[in-house]
């Protein structure tokens, strides 16, 4: 099979994108959800069985899923909550085949966060897995406006009036709604239009060296969420653009990990820092050498103590990269050659077309080798080309991060003396726990109201295994008692509203904490004070009360 050329043809969307692929690839395998991902769901009697679909069956599938979906007349974004699953490519591409937007949303959120995202997001339909169908009614049904919610087998009811004629899809038309935490409360949303999934594709099938797709030939297996945008755009539209097979688990499973790996025939993966720590952690085994199959893992944020024994036990290298889903591969930036700097935090250098400095706070260069923050922007005529295209309705924060006329990240990086680039620390309100991006407004909004807390701040942690953790230092209403109850009653109401790993792991009751003049916290100094009292053991860890729901 041969690498990837420029001369093969740009898709204008998605949904053309398979349709190439499908040309000209028609039985080769373009989804597969290994048996250990969908046994919950999916056997042949009582046997496990996996899910394949080649290219020529999925692109049947859309094909059909769109004619359903044009008879609907449909005429805003649906709200997708499809988990990972061969229903989210299906109903996602068939709509985009319309020109028609989708919210994805994550399905292990509270009750009480979804509604948030239909309402700011202007969904006007909900499709559903069958199993989630009732609980979302239920939730529409409390919206000032309830919202129709169907199942992939069930969208054939809808009625939105005159079915829909051929539109005009553009590079232009809005893709995908993919909503990120940002450092001001309420989680933002991203408009995605085609050509930043195109760009997606395009920037992947052209890097080289230690990542060099070969057409028609990829297997590519991710555990990541698709309501986020490195399963949904990254790894998706690197493998609709060559041809490859990618290889979805509905998450991570450390027990059955690498028999995924080896069953599904995985050439290269995606991870987050969490995955080879926690890998790491597993018993050593004679057949832990994955050199002869795996030729590399693509993410970032792994332990810097963690990068070179990963590599030296498992037997392939772990590229780290940096993107944030404002700057889509428009920005990427990626160690796929070396040096790579092991263990120094370093996620490569610029591409040529991108152009990129680092700032102090008052935005003003710094000198090689002294931290900033980075800002990038696309070099040429249209800075923010393979960008998003904006925060929905949100003219003032949209242009805040492009303040100056670069894309203002808050991660502070530093240059190293050949030019590479490496994390340092964030300038921004936001944790950093398992690749999820924490807004910290937003977890003190949904501790404000329980009646123990007077004061919360919340703050990023070291967690050897999840890169950062959620602490929060309270300050409690006179009465109650800073003990081990009152962390658990505060921690159980913060689960009732927000998803489980938003929720706060280490308490930290203090009397008073640092303010500025003007009364706003110290968030340096409050960051300094909870590391301190983990350190010193004075910290409640309720890290193990953090799971997922059974029920969702």
């Amino acid at each position: 099979m041969s690498k990837v050329t420029a001369t093969n043809p740009i898709p204008t969307s998605p949904r053309e994108a398979l349709a190439q692929s499908a040309a000209k690839f028609p039985r080769h395998e373009a989804l597969h959800i290994p048996a250990t991902a969908c046994a919950h769901y999916a056997s042949e009697g009582d046997v496990p069985a996996a899910i394949s679909l080649s290219y020529e069956k999925l692109e049947a599938a859309v094909t059909r899923g769109t004619e359903i979906w044009a008879g609907t007349g449909i005429n805003g974004r649906v709200a997708l909550v499809l988990e990972n699953r061969v229903d989210f490519f299906v109903q996602w591409l068939a709509l985009n085949a319309l020109g028609i937007s989708v919210i994805p949303i994550n399905h292990e959120m509270p009750d009480e966060e979804i509604p948030y995202y239909l309402e700011h997001g202007e969904a006007v339909a909900i499709c559903a897995l069958a199993e989630h169908v009732e609980r979302l009614t239920d939730i529409s049904s409390s919206l000032e406006t309830p919202l129709p919610v169907v199942s992939p087998q069930s969208v054939i009811a809808l009625n939105f009036g005159k079915p829909l004629s051929a539109p005009r899809i553009e590079f232009s038309t809005e893709c995908a709604l993919l909503y990120t935490s940002g450092s001001t409360g309420k989680p933002k949303g991203c408009v995605l239009d085609n050509d930043y999934f195109i760009q997606q594709g395009l920037w992947y099938r052209s890097l080289d060296g230690h990542i060099s797709l070969q057409e028609g030939a990829e297997r590519l297996l991710t555990p990541l969420p698709l309501s986020h945008m490195n399963a949904m755009s990254v790894s998706t539209m690197a493998m609709l653009m060559t041809g490859g097979c990618l290889i979805q688990l509905d998450r991570f499973h450390p027990s059955t990990w690498w028999r995924s790996v080896r069953d599904s025939q995985a050439t290269a993966l995606h991870y987050l820092g969490v995955l080879p720590a926690i890998l790491l952690a597993l018993p050593e085994d004679e057949a832990d050498d994955f050199s002869d199959q795996i030729r590399f893992g693509f993410g970032a944020g792994v332990n810097p103590a963690h990068h070179a024994r990963f590599e030296k036990r498992f037997g392939f290298p772990l590229i780290e990269a940096w993107a944030m889903t404002e700057c889509g591969a428009g920005g990427a930036i990626i160690a796929n050659n070396e040096p790579r700097h092991v263990g120094q935090c370093c996620f490569g250098k610029p591409l040529p077309i991108i152009e990129w400095q680092m700032v102090d706070e008052a935005k003003q260069p710094v000198d090689k080798g002294v931290p900033g923050e980075l800002r990038v922007r696309a070099k040429g005529a249209n800075p923010r080309k393979g960008y998003f295209a904006g925060y929905l309705n949100n003219p003032e924060a949209t242009a805040e991060v492009w303040a100056d006329g670069w894309l203002n990240t808050g991660d502070v990086v530093v240059e190293l003396d050949d030019g590479s680039l490496a994390f340092v620390d964030r300038r921004k309100n936001i944790i950093r726990r398992s690749g999820e991006n924490i807004s910290a407004l937003e977890v003190e909004a949904a501790l404000a109201d329980h009646p123990a807390v007077h004061t919360a701040v919340v703050t990023p942690v070291p967690d050897e295994m999840r890169g950062e953790e959620v602490a929060s230092c309270i300050i409690l209403n006179e009465g109650f008692i800073p003990d081990l109850a009152t962390a658990k009653s505060i921690q159980g109401h913060a689960l009732g509203k927000l998803v489980y790993f938003k929720a706060p792991a280490w308490f930290i009751f203090a009397s008073s904490l640092p303010v500025t003049a003007s009364n706003k916290p110290k968030r340096a100094d409050i960051k300094a004070l909870a590391r301190t009292a983990l350190e010193d053991g004075s910290a409640i860890d309720l890290r193990p009360l953090k799971k997922r729901s059974a029920s969702k």
